[in-house]
């Protein structure tokens, strides 16, 4: 990596021209090899111009040592893959893989080859029930599937908002003449610790007393009168039913059945977090204070008399604002600039939305791209969590590394716990990281195996949408010349996992993913249909592109298994 950084000291494009005009190598591939690659050229060169014949070169790493290192690294952190394209696939595990070794059975042998799980979520637990199921998935399907635990680290959210109403909206699909074409969906169920959405809670003994097709009258919280019907029971305690008109419930609403005359009337709801509607030349305050956040508050005239306020889960934060500090909340849905700043408030002018107005919720990304937070990488929660990462798993992954002395601290924990066994992931997501991006690989190369991640989303934010793709780019070829495996991260086929189709961007996004050594997918309900296509798109793409070199197989080849494929 150290020659590859010597030969970017200097702008060598107009070098790359003329060396392509010849046939000769125009530098552009020579990340993993950079001084046989040179010593090549100055060999080839030589015989042409003086007629001398061409002397043997040895240079510390050939070409073809170069590639069986990374190689050879990618198999050490990811594991190895019995088939398929050369990626390494890594998945999110949802919270119910816990209890779901169905699922993970499934995953590995569509192709997970790195369970990821999140400790930003769940507990030990939880996480020791996943990693069981794991090891046993794996050793029947006999492979290997990593397990990867990714640190929480500072993350930078919204805070709690205040309790709105306890109500309960049902609301059928339909067509344009406001005609009902499907109902609303709603459970029937006996109180619980946690109530799940769409579910009305009642007595568990007018619970026992119903029966399949049985309807269910009520008045509403309008004086309404509507209609229940009853389609199965899913449990003990728990029925489905459907509704072909809007209503709403609250806590009180009596439920009758039409055949007994039974009623039972809403027990406690839980009540509707409230949100924040912004708009364009809004004013939002963000402050230190752990109290509720609650929106804006208007006259009859529709003046703002009270601004929008929310809280702000990391308020060390405060003291390193500067007024006229762009601000970006949700992944960038709501975009803001503030106006005023002191060590307990931040006052933001909203500077844009992605649609008319914004909504914005509870625990939702904060990027301050312009501001030198000065974040550590690990926070107390990461401490604590570390002993159980270095006893159960295979690798960690760790948010927020910003410089080289984050690395090192990391490493030094790892040490501390006798766990230098563990492979180490470094999520790279910040302007500040990629600055020192150089200097953080030389410092994890104390360690081994170690790897990186390209959090797009966080990312993208940070240096701004028009920077992403070169960005990406760099860290691609940084880590090719180090040998170290890039994991190509966030929304990867996302519309695929979520909804079933992906979009064509994705596709495309996909076929990029090939120059990297991994792809982090994330959960969804369509997970497995996801692998399975990434495998197929990679697979299908390696016939044309090994890293950044093109390959040309026949083309009429190409169209005749195209046609025979879809046949």
């Amino acid at each position: 990596m150290v020659h590859y950084l010597a030969l970017r000291e200097s702008d060598v494009r107009a070098l790359q021209s003329r060396l392509s005009l010849y046939g000769l190598s125009s530098l552009g591939r020579s990340e993993r090899h950079v001084r046989a690659t040179l010593l090549t050229l100055r060999t080839v060169l030589r015989s042409l111009i003086l007629g001398k014949t061409p002397r043997a070169i040895h240079p510390p790493i050939s070409v073809k040592e170069g590639k069986t290192l990374l190689k050879r690294h990618t198999v050490a952190l990811l594991g190895k893959k019995q088939r398929g394209s050369h990626v390494a696939v890594m998945v999110t595990l949802p919270s119910d893989a816990a209890d779901n070794p169905v699922l993970i059975r499934n995953l590995i042998a569509a192709g997970m080859t790195c369970a990821r799980i999140n400790c930003a979520h769940d507990d030990e637990q939880t996480w020791l029930n996943m990693i069981k199921h794991i090891r046993a998935a794996a050793h029947e399907l006999d492979t290997s599937c990593k397990i990867c635990m990714d640190l929480a680290g500072p993350k930078l959210r919204t805070g709690a908002m205040k309790q709105g109403e306890q109500v309960l909206h049902l609301s059928p699909e339909r067509d344009l003449y406001g005609r009902a074409v499907a109902p609303a969906v709603v459970y029937l169920s006996a109180p619980t610790p946690i109530l799940p959405p769409d579910t009305l809670p009642v007595d568990a003994q007018w619970l026992a007393g119903l029966h399949e097709d049985d309807k269910i009258t009520f008045v509403d919280t309008r004086g309404k009168h509507g209609m229940l019907k009853l389609e199965r029971q899913l449990e003990k305690h728990l029925w489905r039913a459907k509704c072909y008109d809007s209503a709403y419930f609250a806590t009180g609403v009596v439920l009758t059945v039409e055949r007994t005359q039974a009623s039972s009337p809403v027990l406690a709801l839980p009540p509707r977090e409230e949100k924040i509607i912004l708009r364009v030349g809004d004013t939002l305050l963000l402050h230190k204070a752990d109290i509720p956040g609650e929106p804006a508050e208007y006259n009859a005239n529709g003046e703002c008399i009270k601004a929008a306020h929310i809280a702000c889960t990391l308020p060390q934060v405060f003291s390193h604002v500067k007024i006229g500090d762009p601000i970006l909340f949700d992944d960038g849905a709501i975009e803001g600039v503030v106006r005023h700043a002191s060590c307990e408030e931040l006052a933001i002018e909203i500077t844009h939305t992605t649609s008319e107005i914004g909504k914005l919720r509870s625990d939702k990304g904060i990027n301050l791209p312009q501001t030198d937070l000065n974040l550590s990488g690990l926070t107390s929660k990461d401490l604590a969590d570390l002993p159980f990462i270095a006893e159960h798993a295979d690798l960690v992954s760790a948010s927020f590394i910003n410089t080289p002395h984050d690395v090192s601290l990391l490493l030094d924990e790892l040490a501390r716990l006798n766990a230098l066994h563990l492979g180490l992931i470094l999520k790279i997501e910040t302007q500040k990281a990629f600055h020192h991006f150089p200097d953080i690989l030389l410092t994890a190369m104390r360690h081994y195996p170690i790897g990186v991640m390209i959090a797009r989303g966080d990312l993208a934010l940070e240096v701004g949408w028009e920077n992403l793709a070169h960005i990406q780019e760099e860290l691609l070829r940084l880590g090719e010349a180090a040998h170290i495996p890039i994991i190509w991260a966030t929304q990867v086929l996302e519309t695929l996992a979520k909804k079933g189709r992906p979009s064509r961007a994705e596709i495309s996004d996909v076929a990029l993913a090939e120059r990297a050594e991994g792809v982090m997918l994330n959960k969804g309900a369509h997970i497995l249909d996801t692998i399975q296509m990434l495998e197929r798109i990679l697979e299908s793409m390696q016939r044309y592109q090994d890293k950044k070199t093109s390959l040309l197989p026949a083309l009429h080849t190409i169209i005749e298994r195209d046609y025979s494929e879809r046949d």
